[in-house]
C-alpha cells in the first residue's frame, strides 16, 4: 500500500469508478435505443385477411404490413392477443373494415383511435348499402368486398391514407402500387360479368349461409332469395320457423343450390335441404376469409374467381333440378 492510501479511499475510488461505469452503461443503452427507435420501420395493421392483401399490394415493400385476422378465420368472432393488441395501438397506420364487421375487436381499434392513431374504415368509405332482410334488416352490410368495383374504390382510399399518415414511403411507389392492383381488380369486374352472362337472368337467385352477397347480388343482378342463418352475422342463429319459411322459399323459386362458407360448417345447410322438397346441392364459397397458401383462395383476386366458378356452376341451368323461376 503506497503512501497516504488507507483502506477507505482505496473503497471509494472503487465505488467510483464503478458508478462511472454503470453511467456509461446507461448511456451507452439509451443512445442505442434511440438509434432502434429511428430505424423502425412505419407500420400499418390490417384487421382482416382480405383487406390484409389489398393492403400489401399497395404497400409494397414502403412499409411493414401486420395482418391480424389469421386465414379460415371468421371475421365476426375472431379476436387479437395481447401483443397484437398492442401493436394496434403502436401503428401509423390501422385499416378496417368497419360497419360492425370484426365485432372482436373494434374495442381495440377504438382505443387506437383515442390515442391519437390514424385508423380507416374502408366499408364506411364505399358507398355501403344495407341488409334488406332478416334479422339486420336496414343495418348496414359490411360485407363490400363480394362487388369487385368497390374493391377498385378501396384501394384507391388505403393508397391515399398511406400516403398521407405513414411516414418515410415513397408516395410515388404507393401510387403506382395502386394503380396496378387497381386495373387488375378492374379485369377481374369484367370477367365476372362475362361469367355471370352466361347464367340466364331468371336462374341468378341466392340462398347463402347468412347474408354476405347483397353487393354482388347488386352489381351483378342476382336475386337473394334468402339465407339459412338470416342475419348479417354468423353469430346469430336462425329458428325452427326461419328454415321452414326459407324452406317455402327455395320450393317455390325452384333453387338450385345453398351456398355455405367453406370455412364455416354446412351443417344448417345440410339440415334445409333435407327439410325442402326439391333437390338441391350445398356449394362451398370463399366468402369472408382467405384461404392458406395454395388452398384455393389464398388472395383476393382468387378467391373471387373461384366464387365466380363455384356460383355459375351451381346455378347452371344443366343441372337436371334447376328450373327458371
Amino acid at each position: 500500500m503506497s503512501a497516504g492510501s488507507t483502506p477507505g479511499r482505496l473503497r471509494r475510488r472503487l465505488r467510483a469508478r464503478l458508478l462511472a461505469a454503470a453511467l456509461a452503461g446507461v448511456l451507452l443503452v439509451g443512445v442505442s435505443g434511440c438509434t432502434e427507435g429511428e430505424q423502425r420501420r412505419p407500420s400499418v395493421v390490417v384487421t382482416t385477411n382480405i383487406l390484409g392483401d389489398l393492403t400489401r399490394n399497395v404497400v409494397g415493400d414502403e412499409a411493414e404490413v401486420t395482418v391480424l385476422m389469421q386465414a379460415d378465420a371468421d371475421p365476426h368472432s375472431f379476436g387479437v392477443s395481447a401483443p397484437q393488441a398492442a401493436s394496434i395501438e403502436q401503428a401509423d397506420l390501422v385499416v378496417h373494415n368497419g360497419l360492425g364487421l370484426e365485432e372482436n375487436v373494434l374495442r381495440h381499434v377504438r382505443a387506437a383511435e383515442e390515442a391519437g392513431v390514424p385508423t380507416l374504415a374502408v366499408g364506411e368509405s364505399v358507398d355501403p348499402i344495407s341488409y334488406a332482410a332478416g334479422a339486420s334488416a336496414d343495418e348496414p352490410d359490411p360485407h363490400f368486398w363480394t362487388d369487385p368495383e368497390r374493391v377498385r374504390r378501396a384501394v384507391a382510399l388505403i393508397a391515399d391514407h398511406v400516403v398521407e399518415h405513414v411516414r418515410g414511403v415513397d408516395k410515388a411507389a404507393v401510387g403506382k402500387n395502386a394503380s396496378a392492383y387497381g386495373a387488375k381488380v378492374t379485369e377481374l369486374t369484367s370477367w365476372m360479368r362475362q361469367q355471370f352472362d352466361a347464367i340466364p337472368a331468371g336462374q341468378r337467385r341466392l340462398v347463402t349461409n347468412h347474408h354476405v352477397f347483397g353487393y354482388l347480388a347488386q352489381r351483378f343482378g342476382f336475386r337473394i332469395v334468402g339465407a339459412v342463418i338470416p342475419s348479417g352475422t354468423t353469430l346469430a342463429s336462425p329458428s325452427a320457423s326461419d328454415l321452414t319459411s326459407l324452406a317455402t322459399a327455395i320450393e317455390a323459386a325452384g333453387v338450385c343450390a345453398i351456398f355455405a362458407d367453406s370455412s364455416q360448417p354446412d351443417r344448417l345447410a345440410q339440415v334445409l335441404k333435407r327439410e325442402s322438397d326439391v333437390e338441391v346441392d350445398v356449394v362451398p364459397l370463399f366468402s369472408e376469409s382467405l384461404t392458406a397458401k395454395g388452398k384455393g383462395a389464398d388472395t383476393y383476386l382468387r378467391m373471387m374467381r373461384a366464387n365466380t366458378r363455384a356460383i355459375s356452376t351451381g346455378l347452371s341451368t344443366e343441372q337436371p333440378h334447376c328450373r327458371p323461376a
